[in-house]
C-alpha cells in the first residue's frame, strides 16, 4: 500500500481489519464494493472485506490460533462453546456455514445441529 503505513488513523484500523479478513488498500484503488475511510475530511484508507464464506474460514483459523489448538482437537464442550460463539456471529446464516463449522470441528453437520438444537432447548 502507498499510504504512509505509520499513518495514526491505519494503524488504529488496521487490527479490526485484520481480525474481519479485510485488506487495507489506497483510498484511490478502492473499488464499488470497498469502504473508503476518512479522518478530518480526508481520504486516508479504503477497506475492501472479505466474501462471507472467506470470513468464516477466518474466523475459525483465528480461532485456533486463540485456542492454540486444531478445533478438531477440543473436546465436546468446548466444541460446543465454538458453536455458540459461531451463531452468534452469524457463521451459520453462511452459505455452507454448517458444513464448514462441521468440518473444521471434526464433526458431522447432525453433530452440530444437535449442538445447536441444546442451546435453544436450555
Amino acid at each position: 500500500m502507498t499510504t504512509n503505513a505509520d499513518e495514526p488513523f491505519i494503524t488504529a484500523v488496521k487490527p479490526l481489519v485484520d481480525a474481519m479478513g479485510g485488506e487495507l488498500l489506497p483510498p484511490d484503488e478502492a473499488g464499488a464494493d470497498d469502504v473508503v475511510l476518512a479522518w478530518e475530511g480526508v481520504d486516508v484508507v479504503a477497506v475492501r472485506l472479505p466474501q462471507l464464506a472467506d470470513s468464516l474460514d477466518h474466523i475459525l483459523a483465528a480461532m485456533e490460533r486463540k485456542r492454540g489448538e486444531p478445533l478438531a482437537d477440543l473436546d465436546r464442550k468446548a466444541k460446543q462453546e465454538v458453536v455458540r460463539i459461531l451463531e452468534a456471529r452469524g457463521a451459520f446464516s453462511v452459505r455452507h456455514g454448517v458444513e464448514t463449522v462441521a468440518g473444521a470441528l471434526g464433526v458431522s453437520r447432525f453433530t452440530v445441529y444437535n449442538y445447536l438444537n441444546r442451546d435453544k432447548e436450555s
